[in-house]
């Protein structure tokens, strides 16, 4: 099973080195207000939150909350719980989601469920999402609250229309898209529009900032996306081919499965749709996506989506911060090559 996305160049690869930088202080901080929220006398809790947030990810949501409040000149400290809770609420979707897609695997390791089971998943997930509610009200700030929340909600609504669209290979990429706005780039938006509504400003920059986190969560799925199919465990963090096996409806399906002639989407109807897939049916997957350009499709719509997250920022001052933030959509991009 090769790496069917070889969009290599001989450009090194973006890195998210200046956004880590700028925001370090800072998350050092979050970093203790999650460690110190974990705790709990029953064991289990942070035992299970704990394997996951200790699991090696970037935390690349908390630290935009971080950048967005600092290119908005925030001073003072709410933005470093509201990163905090940015950090819970990502954690206990991917708990619920691990178990809700049956994952064995998340960032490289055995998933909680594995470990602990489904039902300490699920109650550890709410009991973070409780924690993170309890941290914005102690920021204080009712409209920080309100867009946090509303994201809470909208990823949930994002869940069950993913539920719903599962297996169904009439899905259209307007229906595919509409998904992963609510289940991935809710939150990407949320957290990046928190830090200059904290800070007071115009409505203007807030908005801005909300189209820069939500069009740069849309591109990292659809990233995810491709590499699903394309890319390695390593840079996934989780099987090659999960998305196959457990049936789910992503854009490199969809691409696939309208260019493809009536063989090919019986094909699809039988992997995915009656769930009769064997091992060997995921090298035949790759084939067709490589034979429609599917894979490439998708990479090439997340630039876009790049492009309009990175467009969103003009409205502010060249900056260290802006240039970090903008290099972080290139990062998020380059993870397919």
């Amino acid at each position: 099973m090769g790496v069917v996305v070889a969009l290599e160049d001989k450009q090194p690869s973006p890195r998210i080195d200046g956004l880590v930088g700028l925001t370090k202080s800072d998350m050092e901080k979050v970093n203790a207000a999650i460690l110190s929220r974990t705790g709990s006398q029953v064991t289990m809790i942070p035992e299970v939150a704990n394997h996951l947030i200790s699991s090696g990810g970037k935390r690349l949501r908390p630290m935009l909350t971080l950048a967005t409040a600092q290119l908005a000149g925030y001073q003072g400290e709410g933005h470093v719980k509201l990163a905090a809770a940015v950090e819970f609420m990502h954690t206990a979707t991917l708990l619920h989601d691990d178990v809700v897609d049956e994952s064995d695997m998340r960032r490289g390791k055995l998933a909680a469920r594995m470990l602990w089971g489904n039902e300490a998943s699920v109650l550890v997930g709410d009991f973070l999402l409780g924690q993170a509610f309890r941290m914005m009200v102690e920021v204080g700030s009712l409209p920080c609250l309100d867009v946090l929340s509303t994201a809470a909600t909208v990823i949930a609504e994002g869940e069950v229309m993913q539920l719903a669209a599962a297996k169904d290979t009439q899905t259209t990429e307007d229906a595919y898209l509409a998904v992963i706005a609510a289940k991935t780039a809710a939150l990407f938006a949320a957290a990046c529009e928190v830090g200059p509504l904290l800070a007071g400003r115009p409505k203007a920059e807030v908005a801005a900032c909300r189209s820069y986190g939500h069009n740069l969560g849309v591109a990292f799925q659809l990233i995810d996306d491709a590499l699903d199919y394309g890319g390695t465990a390593a840079k996934l963090g989780k099987n090659v081919g999960d998305d196959f096996r457990e049936g789910k409806i992503t854009l490199p399906v969809v691409l696939a499965f309208r260019r493809g002639d009536e063989a090919e989407r019986a094909f699809w109807r039988r992997t995915l749709e009656k769930g009769e897939a064997s091992d060997a049916d995921l090298d035949v997957a790759q084939g067709y996506m490589r034979k429609h350009r599917a894979l490439e499709d998708t990479i090439e719509r997340a630039r876009h989506y790049g492009k309009i997250a990175c467009d969103a920022l003009e409205l502010f001052p060249a900056s260290s911060m802006r240039a970090a933030m903008i290099e972080a959509v290139e990062f998020a991009i380059s993870r397919a090559h």
